[in-house]
């Protein structure tokens, strides 16, 4: 059964050399997302996730709603394994879909095909579950003869169109999204969303964050504020 558990979830970024007063007022300034705090080892912190608590199932749609730097992004990282949390505990349960950075990983200087097993991989899918996915991603993605060409050839929309296709092929039981994903032009749009409904639909938790209220209320049926790292509000 998914599930995402964190009890007392912390995490911080050390900020290196803010013992200069200067440096620590600039830090004081710009750390909108995160409360500043001295760790054990008496260095400047910010605390961009401040002890979170919450029990997600199956059913759940999360979304993640607060003013920039309120934690949300650093959440759905902490959720998808990219950054370690420093304190609490953090349990998830399913195959984890991260739709946070479509292109991650990707080489210009590979060809198209071959960057389907490279992001294939950072997906967490193996070499055969790949390959049964290739005929599809290529038609899906409308690339035709250029699939075969390195991707520095490709336009900005050729290589997200390959990106978002990639990362839409996996099924997924838990989703990550910072900001419902929009690609390619209108024809290809409106299949692509198409395909992301589908994905999400399938998906037994789906965890969304949104500066759009109409995107949270068509998606979601459970609603976390963050603020400076901490959930001031849920509905």
């Amino acid at each position: 059964m998914s599930h995402i558990h964190a009890e007392d979830l912390v995490v911080e970024f050390p900020i290196y050399g803010a013992r200069s007063r200067s440096l620590k007022n600039t830090v004081i300034r710009a750390a909108t997302g995160g409360v500043l705090a001295t760790d054990a080892a008496q260095r400047t912190v910010v605390r961009a996730i401040d002890h979170l608590s919450f029990d997600w199932n199956e059913g759940d749609r999360i979304g993640l709603v607060g003013h920039n730097g309120s934690g949300k992004t650093t959440l759905l990282r902490a959720l998808g394994g990219i950054y370690e949390p420093i304190g609490g505990s953090l349990s998830v349960n399913g195959r984890v879909a991260s739709m946070l950075n479509l292109t991650l990983g990707m080489d210009d200087y590979a060809t198209g095909y071959e960057n389907i097993f490279i992001r294939g991989t950072i997906l967490g899918l193996n070499r055969r579950e790949i390959a049964g996915m290739v005929d599809e991603i290529c038609e899906f993605s409308e690339l035709g003869d250029f699939i075969n060409m390195p991707m520095r050839t490709y336009s900005s929309g050729m290589s997200m169109r390959l990106a978002f296709t990639i990362s839409t092929s996996v099924k997924a039981d838990i989703i990550l999204m910072d900001e419902w994903i929009g690609v390619g032009d209108e024809a290809f749009s409106e299949k692509a969303q198409r395909r992301l409904a589908e994905l999400v639909g399938k998906a037994k938790i789906l965890v969304l964050a949104s500066h759009s209220p109409d995107i949270i209320r068509a998606n979601c049926n459970k609603v976390v504020r963050l603020d400076h790292g901490r959930i001031v509000g849920e509905i």
